[in-house]
């Protein structure tokens, strides 16, 4: 498996550099022109007057308001909700921590049986 999974990454390999076709490069195709005409464009001089906008100077920096006041009765729905929320996120990691804990403990189990067929092979072999 792992031979053909090397093989397999060196075709794919030797395969995309033979697709690359050329190793001139790239920046033989970007002359002075091609590079200096969009930089110089930047460059020339403005000749339109700035305008005034007159939507902006129209409508001043309006006050903003805050954010509503929250009273007591809501603050503490929000933190019931809250810990609601802190409770289930807290019983799914216990439980995720379990589903682990029983997916090692059966892993080991598999790992004791597998030593003891190798021990009982060296013993057989007399190793």
């Amino acid at each position: 498996m792992k031979k053909s999974i090397g093989r397999t990454m060196t075709i794919t390999a030797s395969l995309a550099l033979v697709a690359c076709n050329s190793s001139e490069d790239a920046s033989s195709d970007a002359t002075a022109e091609t590079v200096e005409a969009p930089a110089q464009e930047a460059l020339e001089d403005v000749t339109e007057q700035p305008v005034e906008d007159t939507a902006a100077a129209a409508n001043p920096a309006e006050e903003v308001e805050g954010p509503p006041a929250v009273t007591e009765e809501v603050a503490s729905e929000a933190a019931e909700e809250g810990a609601s929320v802190a409770a289930d996120a807290q019983s799914a990691l216990d439980a995720l921590e379990a589903a682990e804990a029983a997916e090692a403990a059966e892993a080991a189990s598999g790992l004791d049986d597998v030593l003891d067929q190798v021990e009982d092979a060296a013993d057989e072999a007399g190793i």
